[in-house]
């Protein structure tokens, strides 16, 4: 993935699943012209605090929305920082209003909680209205260049305290994984906020963090890159990122074919790695519009050389193809899904 560029899916599976939403839609005459949007202010809530990924890719994309939505109306970022998203997540599917004026990003972890069981959860994924995703999220995990532990194995062989979030979030999620996926000795300590976390590492505080998204640490952190600051030990995805080419994939360390199909289930929010959502119940007309504002903005040159500056890698999802992932990975067997729970405690 290059930096600030866009890739497009290809395939006749995602072609159909795209069509299929659009088929004889027709909006309102009303929705379709300047009438709706024009004056109107859209709230674009942001689920971290200021500074992190999802607070830049967000503040990207509103910055250019706008433009692509009928009578430009003014958006305002609002940030919502909580429980690793889940308090804005909740938010959109419980109390914000519906009337089109709302749009959420959200963290893509939380589109699995439903699946455990999350007694916090107040949301089903399925019933939310996707506007679609900018891009992947593949994670690394990563201890400071200080740490002796420079390779996965030797991530076996002694408890490494790693900084985390909240407990669904990524930093939190990918070290138990570890653990009893390949045995590694990984212990959690979370309450961190991001920019926290990372600076948990530079005071020696902590020894590593997992669950990075190595596209948001180039944009975020560039210099542990460029003066290897980091020892990257593993990192998720089918095939190895662009400057990682040495670093093992987590997918083949596992030996148990079970569970590398559980840790494909497991995967499908890095498909939606930057997921934006409008409240369940928002009109369809209205989400209409916003997808296609979306998808245009997406291929915007304005947008793509302020996301290059920004230091952003997209590969954007359709709101459509959104929704069919997530019907699908809703449709994992049982057994599947409580082995897959059982990894992420």
């Amino acid at each position: 993935m290059g930096i600030g560029r866009i890739h497009y899916r290809s395939g006749a599976r995602i072609c159909a699943l795209t069509a299929l939403p659009l088929l004889g839609l027709s909006l309102p005459a009303a929705a379709q012209s300047d009438g709706y949007y024009k004056g109107k202010q859209v709230r674009m809530i942001i689920p971290s605090g200021a500074g992190g990924g999802y607070d830049t890719f967000a503040r990207v994309l509103s910055m250019h929305l706008r433009k692509h939505l009928p009578g430009n109306p003014n958006i305002v970022d609002q940030n919502m920082p909580g429980a690793s998203g889940m308090l804005a997540t909740n938010w959109a599917a419980s109390i914000a209003p519906k009337d089109g004026t709302v749009i959420v990003a959200t963290y893509n972890t939380l589109l699995i909680e439903p699946l455990f069981g999350n007694k916090s959860v107040r949301y089903d994924p399925r019933d939310l209205e996707w506007v679609g995703s900018m891009g992947k999220q593949q994670q690394i995990c990563v201890t400071w260049h200080t740490s002796p532990i420079t390779s996965i194995q030797q991530a076996k062989e002694r408890e490494i305290v790693v900084a985390a979030t909240g407990a669904t979030g990524n930093s939190a999620q990918m070290p138990k994984q570890l653990n009893q996926l390949i045995g590694t000795k990984f212990r959690v300590v979370a309450g961190y906020s991001t920019t926290e976390s990372r600076l948990s590492l530079e005071r020696g505080e902590s020894e590593g963090i997992c669950g990075l998204s190595y596209s948001t640490l180039k944009a975020a952190q560039p210099e542990w890159i460029a003066n290897k600051r980091i020892n990257v030990l593993v990192q998720t995805g089918a095939s190895p990122q662009l400057g990682l080419e040495k670093v093992p994939l987590l997918r083949d360390l596992i030996t148990d074919v079970n569970d590398k199909k559980v840790l494909d289930t497991l995967s499908f929010p890095e498909e939606l790695g930057r997921p934006f959502l409008m409240p369940p119940g928002t009109p369809k007309n209205l989400v209409q519009i916003v997808r296609r504002a979306f998808d245009a903005t997406m291929k915007d040159p304005a947008f793509l050389a302020d996301a290059e500056k920004a230091r952003l890698d997209l590969d954007p999802v359709t709101g459509e193809e959104a929704e069919a992932m997530i019907k699908e990975a809703y449709s994992t067997p049982k057994a599947m899904i409580d082995r897959a729970a059982e990894l992420s405690r």
